[in-house]
């Protein structure tokens, strides 16, 4: 009996640890924001002082983290919204300035780079139109979908 405690103990504990961790396309977009951050040349500002970029990303990535055990990313949005735009100590906004740029709200900045990976992911995609070759012949032909 024990051992079948032991063993649905075990089972139940995979599913929720399953439960916790976001999509694979979500984990490969964070790590993207963590990796846009910290080869930037952006400066991060929490709680009353600037912090290099290096240092931003140690820190977001412990809170992302913390969000994971929780359970609470289900998309590069949610880890934005809850981990990286503001301080879940004082609740002030996190700002991120750029060399000589006026500083934004880090919510704005990390937006901007995930539409930019996703426009980048997309674009290389939709950009290919295949083409044929003089004298090549198209073998395959695709059948027509009467749904509308």
């Amino acid at each position: 009996m024990r051992s079948i405690l032991l063993l649905l103990l075990a089972f139940l504990s995979g599913i929720a640890a399953a439960q916790q961790s976001p999509p694979p396309i979500v984990s490969r977009e964070i790590e993207q924001l963590f990796v846009a951050l910290s080869q930037s040349d952006c400066q991060f500002y929490r709680n009353g002082s600037w912090h290099e970029a290096a240092e931003a990303t140690a820190h977001l990535r412990r809170k992302y983290a913390y969000l994971l055990r929780k359970g609470l990313v289900s998309s590069a949005e949610a880890f934005i919204d809850r981990a990286a735009s503001k301080s879940s100590t004082s609740g002030k906004p996190y700002l991120v300035r750029c060399g000589n740029a006026t500083s934004i709200q880090s919510q704005e900045w990390f937006t901007g780079k995930l539409r930019e990976l996703r426009t980048r992911r997309t674009g290389a995609s939709s950009s290919f139109k295949p083409t044929l070759l003089r004298g090549a012949v198209m073998t395959h032909q695709f059948p027509h979908s009467s749904r509308g």
